[in-house]
């Protein structure tokens, strides 16, 4: 395993590989790598010959100050969670080596995809997110990426970008993994006491119950049912919307075949996210 701080130096070790018609496979993180990250590398391991893992708290994605600020940062203790993985490569760049000086990036058109849900509550935040994804796929110039499901909003933003810029990677989107509680992995669990992650469980069994409300009632009333069940508990819900995969767009008085429920609520002044295939 070897660590790269520059793209020059990243892309002199891929392009060796690249060289001996070796398939690159990419796993873009803020780090604070947990589980969830470790099932998307072993996932590409499994596919590519070479996989590259880059390790960047990513500003232009934050429309909070406060957040960016606490975001954990622990690059030596992802560096020693990644030690026996297999063939990976970790690209840990500082600001200037993603974000280049005359760095350009026109808006990309999504017909919307990008303003509702956490689009809706962060704006900006997708434009920052494909913004990062593009100069961080034009640095590694990978085969295939590999993004967790977790963040559907963004794997569905991801895949129309790189069919907008018609690029040459495929998307390889990676189910979330959960802690044997249910609460979905993530790197703003740290930030979480023990009671905290208790509380928290309330969005596994909302969406959980929502797999259930699909039998007996449409999307509009299972909506409303739902957040009547989530305000038992103690987190404070931003938003629970029950949308269709490919559009996002909210569904009404009828199911779609990729009906998927995205949840954002927080627990203390932790902002966390969920979403199931219904």
């Amino acid at each position: 395993m070897s660590v790269f701080y520059t793209r020059q130096t990243l892309t002199i070790a891929l392009d060796k590989a690249k060289a001996e018609n070796k398939s690159i496979g990419f796993v873009p993180t803020m780090g604070a790598l947990h589980e969830g990250h470790l099932a998307l590398v072993k996932r590409a391991i499994s596919e590519v010959d070479v996989v590259v893992v880059s390790i960047f708290v990513n500003p232009t994605q934050f429309n909070n100050k406060e957040d960016l600020e606490k975001y954990p940062r622990m690059l030596s203790t992802d560096v020693a969670f990644l030690e026996n993985t297999g063939n990976v490569l970790i690209f840990a760049p500082d600001y200037s080596e993603v974000y280049p000086l005359n760095d350009s990036f026109d808006k990309i058109e999504l017909n919307g995809t990008d303003e509702v849900l956490e689009g809706k509550y962060r704006p900006g935040h997708f434009q920052g997110v494909m913004h990062v994804v593009r100069n961080l796929f034009q640095i590694v110039k990978p085969n295939k990426a590999y993004f967790g499901l977790k963040d559907f909003q963004q794997v569905a933003i991801i895949k129309k970008m790189v069919q907008v810029l018609n690029l040459p990677i495929e998307i390889v989107a990676c189910p979330t993994l959960r802690e044997k509680s249910g609460i979905a992995m993530s790197s703003r669990n740290l930030r979480l006491t023990e009671n905290q992650k208790t509380d928290a469980l309330i969005i596994y069994q909302t969406l959980t119950y929502l797999k259930e409300l699909k039998h007996k009632c449409n999307p509009e009333e299972a909506k409303k049912l739902a957040k009547d069940y989530f305000m038992k508990g103690d987190l404070t819900l931003e938003y629970l919307e029950i949308v269709e995969g490919n559009t996002l767009q909210s569904l009404g008085d009828s199911w779609a075949e990729d009906s998927t429920c995205c949840i954002a609520a927080f627990c203390g002044n932790v902002r966390l996210i969920d979403t199931i295939q219904l």
